[in-house]
């Protein structure tokens, strides 16, 4: 039995798949809990399926594609037989995963069946990237990661130098010019009207 928060018609968002019709199946249940998730109702919930009856109810949608997604859809070792009973029905099938290691019940991405498209996005942890969320994802077997980690550490590392390049400027700015911001803003606003002005 799979708990199964929902299932329903949808079009692919993400990956090399965007714009495709599917069968979405959300799992229930995350261990990583992203501040930005756009599915939290996936935490918690849901009603408990066989695959079977799951795999009737994605014929009764009518898409050759399923997604597989959650919150973590791994989490639920029963997903396996899941995903090898909707391949054997002719679907093709998708499988978002957050492509993170370390959970006890955590079903590795070498063990999701032959012909199964994996889509990781990858999490990194708040802040900036760490060498240890590195060694977490080097051997992944996935067929799609959404942005390599190197690049996504680079990136979060890059912003993180930009904000504090930002945030010095800015106390810069403050302490040389007299009156502060404010006195900058109102002087470009007076020459804005002078020129409406002269036209």
């Amino acid at each position: 039995m799979l708990l199964v928060n929902e299932i329903y018609p949808a079009i692919c968002g993400e990956s090399r798949f965007i714009g495709r019709p599917c069968t979405l199946v959300r799992l229930t249940g995350c261990h990583i809990r992203c501040l930005w998730c756009d599915s939290e109702h996936s935490f918690a919930g849901g009603r408990s399926l066989a695959t079977r009856d799951i795999v009737e109810e994605v014929r009764g949608h009518g898409f050759a594609t399923v997604l597989v997604t959650g919150g973590e859809p791994l989490l639920q070792a029963e997903v396996v037989d899941l995903m090898r009973s909707l391949l054997d029905d002719g679907r093709a099938v998708l499988l978002e995963t957050s492509g993170t290691l370390g959970h006890e019940k955590l079903v590795p991405l070498r063990e999701v069946p032959d012909g199964v498209h994996r889509i990781v996005a990858l999490k990194a942890r708040p802040g900036r990237a760490d060498e240890k969320t590195a060694q977490e994802i080097r051997d992944l077997a996935s067929d799609e990661i959404k942005k390599d980690f190197d690049e996504v550490r680079d990136d979060i590392n890059r912003i993180s130098d930009e904000i504090a390049g930002v945030r010095a400027g800015l106390a810069s700015i403050r302490s040389s010019v007299p009156g502060g911001v404010r006195s900058v803003i109102g002087l470009a606003n007076s020459v804005r009207r002078g020129l409406d002005d002269s036209d």
